[in-house]
């Protein structure tokens, strides 16, 4: 069993919206250029998480703690994950300014297990992101964001722009992962109710959009308005109908 852990669960887990190495999806020919807004983001908090994982007929479980700060002008997201039997098996983080796009990463670094660490690069003086594990180079427009700031994005555009943030809306941005970046593209759903440790929680669901001919993971993030926009649940559904599900189980406030 253990050796099933060591091998599924870190490849798994490394996926979190929260600092993964999801698929990128292709770019998105329709996606409109970033709009500037005055930055409204979460207040600084813990959030520890709950995790559940499917695979091949299996139940996994571990646990997640994400800190989140910011102070107006800067802010900073740093992430450990543990399964059980192994322990940390990941550690992310992502920091940067808050500009007239929301949030400007500097630096976003991953520590897997037993994998040296890789460090993605925004470049606000020559305008563009380079990566430790590759070569590739993309410009700075304005709104890139890492996969470990996407989601604090989302977040504080939902908590600055709330007339964009409705049913339907689609919402683009370019993503930076490990190696490269792509165009991701995310609708905003229904309004949901949610048992979680902390209670029933009201939520909107946003998606990250998949075309049927995609192999992406198809990524679901469940917001709640009343709990500073923070993502209380995020789901990771690969084709195969294997999952990864993480929900919040504490929040503590920060001053």
């Amino acid at each position: 069993m253990s050796r099933f852990f060591a091998r599924f669960f870190p490849r798994f887990v490394f996926n979190l919206i929260l600092a993964g190495t999801i698929s990128a999806s292709p770019l998105v020919a329709s996606a409109q250029a970033p709009a500037k807004f005055t930055a409204n983001p979460p207040a600084s908090a813990d959030l520890h998480y709950t995790i559940n994982a499917h695979q091949s007929g299996l139940s996994l479980n571990g646990t997640a703690i994400l800190h989140w700060r910011q102070d107006k002008n800067h802010y900073s997201i740093n992430t450990e994950t543990r399964a059980m039997l192994l322990g940390k098996i990941l550690e992310a983080k992502s920091e940067g300014a808050i500009d007239a796009y929301g949030l400007a990463p500097l630096t976003s670094t991953e520590k897997r297990m037993r994998k040296d660490p890789t460090t993605t690069t925004f470049n606000r003086e020559t305008r563009s992101i380079t990566f430790s594990a590759s070569d590739a180079s993309y410009p700075i427009k304005g709104g890139e964001q890492d996969r470990n700031s996407v989601v604090w994005q989302l977040a504080t555009m939902a908590r600055s722009t709330p007339a964009k943030f409705k049913t339907g809306a689609s919402i683009s941005m370019m993503v930076a992962g490990q190696k490269d970046a792509d165009q991701w593209t995310f609708k905003v759903g229904k309004a949901e109710t949610l048992k979680t440790s902390l209670g029933d929680l009201k939520t909107i669901k946003v998606s990250k959009l998949v075309k049927g001919s995609d192999k992406s993971q198809k990524i679901d993030i469940w917001f709640a308005p009343g709990k500073e926009w923070y993502p209380v649940r995020i789901r990771f559904a690969e084709p195969s109908g294997d999952f990864i599900e993480q929900t919040i189980a504490k929040i503590t406030p920060q001053s």
